[in-house]
């Protein structure tokens, strides 16, 4: 994604972003149970679905007639969960700094659920550079990295 620049209040240039995970990382203590199936899975389920939606229309007698809102019905139904896994992508947010002088380089990231979610945080965060200094808050995601 795109990076903004920031000057803090204490004059410090801060790079701002936000990233899209296509696979949430493992953290130390969900390693061991971090299972996934891959892509060869959802090949194989998407491909099965696939054909048996081929076979469903092909076996259909001709002079079937489908209403319409039986149509939106099914499409509602197969768009609901790429849609909401779409939208409910984990984010990085990452606000660094090569510091200057006096002050220390420092790199601050989290992680936020969705995309709307992870762009308020961005705003929240920029705000923060210019009003205090510092990219984190009480409840904030984003904890600094060494």
């Amino acid at each position: 994604m795109r990076t903004k620049t920031v000057i803090g209040v204490d004059s410090r240039e801060w790079s701002v972003r936000r990233n899209i995970e296509w696979s949430l990382p493992a953290t130390g203590d969900d390693f061991e149970h971090d299972v996934d199936g891959g892509r060869g899975a959802a090949v194989l389920i998407l491909s099965a679905l696939f054909v048996f939606w081929v076979i469903i229309f092909l076996w259909a007698p001709k002079l079937v007639h489908v209403p319409w809102y039986l149509w939106v019905i099914g499409v509602a139904i197969v768009a609901f969960f790429p849609v909401r896994w779409w939208l409910r992508r984990p984010w990085t947010v990452v606000a660094e700094t090569a510091g200057s002088y006096d002050l220390p380089a420092e790199r601050w990231t989290g992680l936020v659920r969705g995309g709307s979610s992870a762009k308020e945080e961005l705003r929240i965060v920029v705000r923060r550079l210019r009003t205090q200094g510092t990219p984190g808050h009480a409840d904030s995601p984003l904890q600094p990295v060494n």
